[in-house]
């Protein structure tokens, strides 16, 4: 089954910013205007409204993307 590859064309920021500000959102529960705050602290100035957006277009992909991705043996687990 082919996955189809994510276009990031058109987009005012690289992907590199896009997969920063949508792991900071879904892995943490921050809000859309911390992950904002969080990015303007970088030097990156992107609107909260664009980071639901791209949310909402890459969000599902990467989550999928995340889910089939096998554990390795060089994956470590630490339990305090």
């Amino acid at each position: 089954m082919n996955t189809p590859t994510l276009s990031y064309k058109n987009h005012r920021f690289p992907p590199q910013i896009i997969a920063c500000a949508i792991w900071q959102y879904f892995r943490f529960p921050l809000s859309l205007r911390l992950v904002e705050e969080m990015l303007l602290g970088r030097g990156i100035v992107v609107s909260y409204e664009t980071i639901r957006r791209m949310g909402r277009k890459f969000g599902a992909a990467y989550a999928k993307r995340l889910r089939r991705k096998m554990p390795s043996r060089q994956d470590m687990w630490h339990l305090d």
